[in-house]
C-alpha cells in the first residue's frame, strides 16, 4: 500500500479570506516504510503573512519573495499524489487551502486524483478525550520531535508518518496474525484433501487369547465381590 503523508503552512487560517499556501511538504510511505521520496516546496503567496501565523512557522515574506507561485508547481504536486491515499492531520484545513489554490487556476480538486484519510479523526477515536495534536501524539507514541522548534510542512509530514505507523502498528499485527491463521487453515485443508484412505482394503490382524489367559480372566472375575453388571 502506498501512502503520501502531507502537511502545509499558510499565511493565515482561512483561504476564503484571501490567505494562501506558503509551504507544502509530503513524504512517501510504501508497505509501512518511509521510502525517502518526498515533495517539498516553498511558495510565494503574493500577500502578507499574519503575525500569528509567523509565530507558528517562523516564515517571513522576504524569504518567500523569490519562491515559485502555486501555478508553477501544481502539476508536480498532482503527479506525486495521484492514485494514492493522502494522510493528513486535520485534513479539512490543508485540503481546503490546496483545493482553493487549484480553484484559483481553474483546476479540479486534488481529491479527484487520490483519496484522503484524516489522521486526526483516527487519533480521536483511538485516544478519546485526550489532546491529539501532533505534539501530543509524538509524546504519547514515543516519536522523537525534540528537533521541532517551529511548524514546518516537511518536518511535520515526516513526524506524522511516524505517528501514523505507531498508531496503526496494532492493527497491522492483527491483520498479519489473521493472514497467518488463514494460511495455516488453507494448508491443513489442502493436506487433508490429499489424504485418501481406502478402509475396505485394510486387513486387521486379530490376536486370540490363549486357554491359559481365558482361565486367568475367569478366575479374576469370580473373585469380584460386587461387579457392576450384577447391580
Amino acid at each position: 500500500m502506498r501512502y503520501i503523508v502531507l502537511d502545509t503552512e499558510t499565511t493565515g487560517l482561512d483561504p476564503k479570506q484571501g490567505h494562501r499556501l506558503i509551504e507544502i511538504g509530503a513524504v512517501e510511505v510504501i508497505e509501512r516504510t518511509l521510502t525517502g521520496k518526498m515533495f517539498h516546496c516553498y511558495l510565494n503567496p503574493e500577500r502578507a503573512i499574519d503575525e500569528d501565523a509567523k509565530k507558528i512557522h517562523g516564515i517571513e515574506e522576504t524569504f518567500l519573495a523569490d519562491k515559485p507561485k502555486f501555478s508553477e508547481i501544481y502539476q508536480d504536486l498532482i503527479e506525486f499524489c495521484q492514485g494514492t491515499e493522502l494522510l493528513i492531520h486535520n485534513a479539512s484545513f490543508d485540503m481546503g487551502f490546496i483545493n482553493h489554490e487549484l480553484k484559483r487556476i481553474e483546476q479540479p480538486p486534488l481529491d479527484t486524483v487520490c483519496t484522503v484519510r484524516d489522521t486526526l479523526k483516527e487519533a480521536r477515536q483511538l485516544f478519546p478525550g485526550k489532546r491529539n495534536n501532533l505534539d501530543a501524539l509524538c509524546e504519547r507514541l514515543g516519536v522523537n520531535s525534540s528537533h521541532r522548534h517551529f511548524h514546518g510542512a516537511l518536518l511535520d509530514a515526516q513526524l506524522l508518518a511516524e505517528v501514523f505507523l505507531a498508531m496503526t502498528r496494532g492493527q497491522q499485527s492483527l491483520i498479519a496474525e489473521g493472514e497467518e491463521q488463514e494460511k495455516a487453515k488453507e494448508k491443513t485443508e489442502n493436506n487433508d484433501a490429499h489424504v485418501n484412505i481406502n478402509y475396505t482394503d485394510l486387513k486387521l490382524h486379530v490376536l486370540q487369547a490363549s486357554n491359559e489367559e481365558n482361565a486367568l480372566h475367569k478366575a479374576y472375575i469370580n473373585e469380584l465381590k460386587y461387579p457392576l453388571w450384577h447391580l
